[in-house]
This record gives C-alpha cells, sequence and structure tokens, in this order.
C-alpha cells in the first residue's frame, strides 16, 4: 500500500490509476508520494487519471484550476455526444483546466442563454458542438458578437465561413462514400440514404457525398440519386420512418446519417419481416459506445472522435494562451467499420 497524505491507496487502485494514465505503478507512486525523478507531464497526467477515475487528490497536490472552459453540446441522448463531451473533458483536465458542461435539453436553457451564463462565470473560452453554428437558418452574428466580447471559442461539426473560428470536422462527404461503395461491392444497386433536416451543414455535405457516390458507382442521374434520399429527425424514430419510405421503393440496403437512426431502420426492416442483413444491409454513422454490440453488431462509419476533441482543445488553448488558431477548418477522416448489419445483396 501507498500512504498519501491521511489517506491510502491500495495496490488495486495504483493499477487502475497507472493503466488510465499509461505509466507504471512506480510512476504513479513517485507522484502521489511527491517524490522526484516524474517530468511536469507525467505528473499532471496521473493526477488527470486520478480525477477521471473519481478518487480525490491529496491535498497538498491539489492544484488551483487553470480556468474554467465552457462545453455546449445538443443532448445527452445520442451517445455521439456524451462521447464526446468526455474526451474533451479528459483533455481539459490533462491541461489543468476545469470543463463545464452545458447540455441542450427541449424547453430548457437555449445556447445563447447558456452562453450568457457561462461568460458570467468568467470563463476561458467555449467549446460549440453541433450547435447553431451548424444550421444554415440561424442568425451567426451571436458569434460575431461574442468574439468582440474576447470569449474565445472552436466550434464542431458544421462549419460557416461567416463565423472566424476554428472549425473541427469528420469529412462527411468521404464517409458517404466510403459506405455506397462498400454496399456497392455487396452487390447492392438499390440503396437509399436517411438523413437528418435539410439546414443542417453535417447533412448537406452528407447528402452531396451519397449523391456523387451513387452516381459514379451506380450511374444514376441527379434526379435518381435524389429520389433515394428521404430527409427527417436524427432519431431512432426517425431512422424507423425514412426506413418505411425507402423499403416501399425497394431498397436493398440503408445508408443512416447517425447510428440512432439506423436503429430504427432496423426495427423498421424486422416489422416487415424482413432480415438484417439477409434481406436488407443497413449502415449507420458515428460507431457510438456499445454499438457493435447490438444484434446484429452495425455496420458504421467511425467518428474519429479522440482525434476532433484533442485538436478542439489544443486549437481553443492557444486562442486562450493569446496565439489565435488557424481561421480554418480541420477536415479529420472517418474510418468504416464492418460488422455483422451488412452483407451481399440477394435480390
Amino acid at each position: 500500500m501507498v500512504a498519501i497524505g491521511s489517506g491510502i491507496v491500495t495496490t488495486a487502485r495504483l493499477s487502475d490509476i497507472a493503466a488510465q494514465a499509461g505509466v507504471s505503478e512506480a510512476t504513479v507512486s513517485r507522484v502521489l508520494n511527491g517524490k522526484a525523478g516524474v517530468s511536469a507531464t507525467t505528473r499532471q497526467t496521473v493526477l488527470a487519471a486520478l480525477d477521471v477515475l473519481g478518487y480525490e487528490r491529496p491535498t497538498r497536490l491539489r492544484q488551483r484550476s487553470a480556468g474554467l472552459i465552457g462545453l455546449i453540446i445538443p443532448e445527452l441522448n445520442n451517445p455521439i455526444f456524451p462521447a464526446l463531451a468526455q474526451v474533451i473533458e479528459q483533455v481539459l483536465s490533462r491541461h489543468g483546466y476545469t470543463p463545464v458542461l452545458c447540455t441542450q435539453t427541449p424547453g430548457g436553457s437555449t445556447e445563447d442563454e447558456l452562453v450568457e451564463l457561462l461568460v458570467e462565470r468568467g470563463v476561458s473560452g467555449i467549446v460549440f458542438v453541433s450547435g447553431l453554428h451548424a444550421d444554415t437558418t440561424a442568425d451567426h452574428e451571436r458569434y460575431n458578437k461574442l468574439i468582440g466580447r474576447q470569449v474565445p471559442f472552436v466550434m464542431i461539426n458544421g462549419y460557416s465561413e461567416r463565423i472566424a473560428a476554428p472549425f473541427i470536422s469528420p469529412d462527411d462527404r468521404a464517409a458517404m462514400w466510403m459506405a455506397v461503395q462498400h454496399l456497392v461491392e455487396l452487390g447492392h444497386t438499390k440503396i437509399g440514404l436517411a438523413i437528418g433536416q435539410r439546414r443542417f451543414v453535417p447533412v448537406l455535405r452528407k447528402v452531396e457525398g451519397f449523391r456523387a457516390a451513387v452516381q459514379e458507382l451506380l450511374g444514376l442521374t441527379p434526379e435518381e440519386a435524389d429520389g433515394w434520399v428521404h430527409h427527417t429527425l436524427f432519431s431512432v424514430e426517425g431512422g424507423h420512418a425514412a426506413a418505411g419510405v425507402l423499403l416501399d421503393k425497394g431498397c436493398t440496403a440503408i445508408v443512416c446519417g447517425s447510428d440512432m437512426m439506423a436503429l430504427g431502420a432496423i426495427r423498421a426492416a424486422r416489422q416487415r419481416g424482413l432480415a438484417v442483413p439477409q434481406d436488407v444491409s443497413v449502415v449507420g454513422f458515428d460507431d457510438s459506445p456499445l454499438i457493435a454490440f447490438t444484434e446484429p453488431p452495425l455496420t458504421t462509419i467511425r467518428q474519429p472522435v479522440e482525434a476532433m476533441a484533442i485538436a478542439a482543445v489544443d486549437a481553443l488553448l492557444e486562442e486562450v494562451g493569446g496565439n489565435p488558431a488557424q481561421r480554418a477548418e480541420f477536415m479529420f477522416q472517418p474510418e468504416l467499420v464492418m460488422r455483422g448489419s451488412t452483407g451481399a445483396s440477394v435480390r
């Protein structure tokens, strides 16, 4: 056992902390007992691991927070948003900042109200995830006002050339190309796209990528390609409704704008007595936590969550430190993860 002030950390807990921090148990012991021979970076990594695992820091090792960073996400129902939030919070903690998570809920605080609350609390910066910046119909002047108040911020998902800020995005067009190419290689020629509302930038990009892929790989005209796209809500219910329309059109494969939509599409297929993937193949988007354990395990496009989160925090902290990051979009490549929900076409 290792004594820490008036408390004790057991060997079992030492191994947990070491695994989280990616260092040896001996290194963890040196940090917790204030011994020399550990770099400042490694020491901070171990302390961050303590925080992530929910262990209380010894009194003499507690450091004053470098500042508060606001994190605004649209919801918690879609697993991809908590996943992003968790990684962002971990990275911020490693840098000594305290994350303040704000979630928008129906009937609750609006994005503008949350921003005002964070600014009043004196946050050093804000990370926006899939916020109003991604909505082409929203007034983006709100962000220019935030710049005027000298509050640094960074955006994830939903690029807008009208906002002077760093943007972090997955390549939605490439993602759709990967999905369609995978299904074409399995012999599918009637491929549909179940996607969210047209006003969102990621939706527009996914549709562009899908249209380009089916036109080139299947020889469809632009009008024919549009006929295989159905806009709905980003939810299980939305995916269920869209799948019903696409199955009526004879689709043997459906690409979905989110994993939640894909689960809805699978449910719709089963209600019609169709098997996945024997009768209908389904592809999701995000690779949300636990999605590999669905039945069947979902083939999906994986968002590079960790790389995007790290890039977002790095860009924001450059801004906070007085070194303005490039006012541009940083695009990250997604990955096709093939599992059990896609198979060869039998029609």
